[in-house]
């Protein structure tokens, strides 16, 4: 059987992008990502619900997402999801859905001085991240 794993969100970035580098030097970003949808009840009543969707990007990408992209901003994001679960200190399991981005897109009206009208673009693909790498992610 065949496996996809491809999502497309768009939104608006809920804090700045928070821009590290792995021990080997590898830049990774991370992001939220508002969601909203509006829709009406079988009642009548209008309704507005807000998605939070953590993304992950990783390279040059990140760097841009770092430099060019703030809260309040909005883009479209390509990428796979990916499930991460995790224990804390005091014995507590903790699970997280993240979008692992391979393309970001800078959306909405003209960004401020300095920044740049096209949107960061990867590969087709996404990063080659060793385990190595994965386990040295900063956050």
């Amino acid at each position: 059987m065949v496996s996809v794993n491809y999502t497309i969100v768009a939104g608006n970035l809920t804090h700045d992008p928070e821009l590290r580098y792995t021990p080997s030097g590898s830049a990774v970003a991370k992001f939220g990502l508002a969601i909203n949808r509006v829709y009406t009840t079988s009642s009548g009543e209008r309704k507005e619900e807000v998605d939070y969707i953590p993304i992950v990007v990783w390279g040059k990408q990140a760097e841009n997402c770092s430099q060019y992209l703030s809260k309040g901003r909005s883009v479209l994001v390509e990428g796979r999801l990916r499930h991460r679960s995790w224990e804390t200190p005091d014995g507590q399991k903790r699970s997280r859905i993240e979008v692992m981005a391979f393309r970001v897109q800078f959306l909405g009206g003209r960004p401020s001085e300095g920044e740049v009208l096209a949107g960061v673009k990867g590969p087709p693909g996404e990063p080659i991240i060793t385990d190595e790498e994965e386990e040295e992610v900063p956050f």
